[in-house]
């Protein structure tokens, strides 16, 4: 069974996305929650790898489930305001790019649209209190 986390990040009032050194799609960051870890560590270490962020501030959202080829995943979504970032990609991440909306060419078409339309539903919900 998988599990992972994803972080649905704002940096500067922009949503940021990350690009995989073996890819050309942007992706949220994110990734496999490693043995012995929670779901709040993961997603920390993954904004931190990804993204190079050493200061956000890391909101959990909601754990949901994604079946692909017959397999089901369980995912647990985030949201981070990140307010810096160090810049030194020393893993996967090639690089990071900050966004208005949606980037057209994603990773995983699939989900990511639906994760991120929920934590900016989330965040207008909250907003609006």
């Amino acid at each position: 069974m998988s599990l992972y986390v994803v972080i649905v990040s704002r940096y500067n009032n922009q949503w940021l996305y990350v690009k995989h050194r073996d890819r050309s799609t942007w992706e949220i960051p994110g990734g496999h929650i490693e043995a012995g870890e929670s779901p709040d560590d993961a997603a920390k270490r993954e904004l931190m790898e990804e993204s190079t962020a050493d200061q956000f501030t890391l909101v959990p959202i909601s754990d949901y489930s994604v079946t692909r080829e017959g397999t089901k995943s369980y995912g647990w979504l985030y949201y981070a305001e990140i307010e810096h970032l160090k810049l030194n990609f020393d893993y996967e991440i090639e690089c990071f790019k900050c966004f208005d909306t949606l980037p057209e060419a994603l990773t995983y078409p699939e989900i990511q649209p639906h994760l991120w339309a929920y934590v900016t539903e989330q965040l207008k919900i909250v907003e609006s209190n």
